[in-house]
């Protein structure tokens, strides 16, 4: 990124310092303190912080055990990077050569980075009740959809296994196919296996995000077979 920053509307930084290092990937610069990872990891802790204090005022009769899904549901990579390429942050984005050539740009891990990073940023610049109300807008609709108790709307792993279950009376099994990145910016590749054929894959910064995300494969490609098999029928 280079020139004058320019800060997207609705996003209430001022500075354009703290703007630029959020949007400042490792991969552009030697000195890793000179990217946006200091700023992700305070915002991920930010972000923790709000939603677990929303979760804990809006729900007084919610268990630890259900605030913790819900927390999970809600502060994860896909909600995080929906929300990036809503506010346009793609478009600021400062990258290596090499990075943008292998797709670095429209990376969900990246994307959701760097949400947290502007989180951070907000609070450092403007304090918790400023980055409170923007991460409580930006969440509202991942906020409202476990409101009514479906905390885990995109546990794609429990519908996998209730609909293998329910056809073929078998569980599918899971298997790490690769592991891509440096330890900055890990990736897993994940297999979802049935009788020994791969129905799905999926990848994600953590092993379980990428099982959430074969998983989802899975179930999308047996709907697939199973509509084809109604159509034919």
């Amino acid at each position: 990124m280079s020139g004058t920053v320019t800060i997207p509307k609705g996003i209430p930084l001022k500075s354009t310092h703290l703007f630029a290092l959020a949007m400042r990937h490792r991969s552009a610069t030697p000195n890793v303190c000179d990217s946006y990872e200091r700023l992700e990891f305070f915002g991920d802790s930010v972000l923790g912080l709000v939603v677990a204090q929303y979760l804990y005022e809006h729900h007084p009769n919610w268990d630890q055990g259900l605030m913790s899904k819900a927390k999970s549901s809600v502060v994860q990579e896909a909600p995080l990077a929906e929300i990036a390429k809503k506010l346009g942050l793609e478009n600021c984005l400062e990258l290596s050569a090499s990075e943008e050539v292998t797709g670095g740009r429209q990376r969900a891990s990246i994307l959701a980075d760097l949400v947290e990073a502007v989180f951070g940023a907000i609070y450092l610049e403007s304090g918790l009740e400023v980055a409170r109300w923007f991460i409580l807008e930006q969440l509202h609709p991942y906020l409202m959809r476990i409101s009514s108790g479906d905390v885990n709307p995109d546990d794609f792993k429990s519908k996998l296994q209730e609909i293998a279950q329910s056809i073929w009376r078998k569980t599918p099994t899971y298997r790490v196919a690769k592991e891509l990145g440096g330890s900055h910016d890990r990736q897993f590749i994940v297999e979802v296996v049935f009788d020994n054929e791969v129905i799905g894959e999926g990848r994600g910064r953590s092993k379980k995000e990428a099982e959430q995300a074969a998983a989802s494969e899975a179930i999308e490609a047996i709907r697939r077979h199973m509509k084809a098999g109604q159509a034919q029928g």
